[in-house]
């Protein structure tokens, strides 16, 4: 039944796009998104902002738990006393400078007046846009719009198994809709992707494509992933901006961060709303300064606390208070430092990951399938006494490609030369010798059925953890 709706909204909807240029055009006339910004400039600018407010606010509100049951029925999202408004000032009083809430969480509820699916609002007791009631306000008080929205959607069976077509085309019509509808987006925060809860790779829903009809759209909406912290703290993997939620356990380095970054954490113990949350004490704002706020903004980091509202659509009266405890503690500064220079993100598909791989001997099990497996806690290592270590993957087929990055858990290796298989012979491709973990390569597109890495010189025994190979949108 959920499939049905999700085609019949979509034959609707689809007709809407038929001329896509349109809605585009429009998102960027109202956005004021004309002149596309560096994306170095945007990554600048989105630190600069120092410290927000999330608001987890769905339809897990009225259920006391954070996923909420995928079949609950819209009738129990009856928000009565819904003032936007009033999130705004609140986030105001703690010296925030933008808000970002969660149009749709894990279970596919929508608050927004969409025309994808009749899981909405508009079909609730409320009948109004929260989104659009929300960036009206926080745009009001003179706070920039951010976004969150859920990849996994269990009441659309958008999980492992089920993924189609259908959901692909809901996705990017539901990103198109909040994206044109609703004025400037500073950033785009995307969730249940390529985490081990959510088990939805960037392939089986490319990445590439929904970030590339993001900046279509508005090219000025920075897109955060907020599971990728799998990926390597020195390297930009799917995302414009790092994150790091702290109560999964992800918490950024204050001392060797080089990265545009974001850490996240709820004021209460939860990140939606529970019965009891008015009579429990929240998190100390002094904590929240001195061991959040401060540090991480000497860190190229901007902290987003979590405040979410009750039953009624209002904060809770001691949430409240702390944002105000925390304004009188903390005022914004201005810009941070400036961010060191970095690579344009990764965003295009792995084509070398768990593909067939060969090596020179190995050390022990570290065998050299380690080096392509998508995890980057393993690695392949070489043996000893092997004086010219060589690792070689083989995609089946020539294909083309235009980066290649290796990745170490120590910077052990120090020059090294990379060769590609085309039409029966090895061909140098390039000699590197760059310092550090990771070694990014940019270059022109070319076809080749395998690549090699031959390590010419190293300062202990090397090891890889992974190795990409993309052929980058360009």
């Amino acid at each position: 039944m959920n499939n049905i709706r999700i085609r019949v909204s979509l034959l609707v909807y689809i007709a809407t796009l038929s001329i896509l240029s349109y809605p585009v055009a429009m998102a960027q006339k109202t956005s004021g998104q004309n002149t596309a910004k560096s994306l170095a400039q945007l990554q600048q600018e989105f630190v600069d902002l120092r410290f927000g407010m999330f608001i987890h606010f769905n339809i897990p509100t009225y259920m006391d738990h954070d996923w909420a049951d995928p079949d609950a029925s819209p009738v129990i999202f009856n928000p009565t006393k819904l003032n936007c408004d009033q999130w705004a000032k609140a986030a105001k009083t703690a010296s925030m400078s933008y808000g970002c809430l969660t149009t749709k969480h894990h279970s596919g509820f929508a608050i927004w007046n969409t025309k994808t699916t009749d899981y909405n609002v508009m079909n609730s007791p409320l009948k109004r846009d929260v989104v659009k009631e929300y960036t009206d306000a926080f745009r009001a008080n003179g706070l920039k719009v951010m976004l969150y929205y859920s990849i996994l959607d269990t009441h659309h069976k958008l999980r492992p198994g089920h993924i189609s077509k259908q959901h692909i085309d809901m996705i990017k019509a539901q990103l198109t809709e909040l994206l044109t509808n609703y004025g400037e987006v500073t950033a785009l925060i995307i969730d249940g992707w390529d985490a081990p809860w959510s088990r939805i790779s960037y392939d089986d829903v490319p990445f590439e494509e929904i970030y590339s009809l993001i900046k279509s759209i508005q090219p000025n909406c920075l897109v955060m992933d907020l599971n990728a912290a799998k990926y390597p703290a020195e390297a930009l993997y799917y995302t414009d901006i790092k994150s790091y939620e702290q109560g999964a356990g992800q918490h950024i380095s204050k001392e060797t961060n080089r990265l545009p970054a974001l850490s996240c954490l709820p004021i209460n113990a939860n990140w939606f709303w529970k019965t009891w949350f008015p009579r429990e004490p929240v998190k100390d704002p002094a904590k929240m300064v001195n061991e959040n706020i401060i540090p991480f903004n000497n860190a190229y980091c901007n902290f987003i606390l979590n405040v979410a509202p009750n039953r009624d659509g209002l904060l809770d009266d001691n949430a409240i208070a702390a944002l105000k405890e925390i304004g009188k503690q903390w005022k914004h500064q201005g810009p941070v430092a400036k961010l060191p220079v970095a690579d344009a993100p990764i965003i295009s598909s792995n084509i070398a990951k768990r593909q067939p791989a060969n090596s020179s001997w190995s050390d022990d099990m570290w065998i050299m399938d380690f080096a392509n497996d998508d995890d980057f806690t393993t690695s392949w290592a070489s043996n000893p006494t092997v004086k010219r270590p060589w690792h070689e993957i083989d995609f089946g087929r020539e294909k083309p490609f235009n980066a290649i990055t290796i990745y170490e858990h120590d910077s052990r290796i120090r020059k090294y030369h990379i060769e590609y298989y085309e039409s029966g012979v090895w061909k140098t491709l390039l000699s590197g010798s760059q310092a550090g973990k990771i070694k990014i390569h940019r270059f022109d597109r070319l076809w080749g059925g395998k690549i090699k890495i031959v390590i010419d010189e190293f300062s202990d025994t090397p090891s890889i953890a992974e190795i990409g190979v993309y052929n980058e949108r360009r």
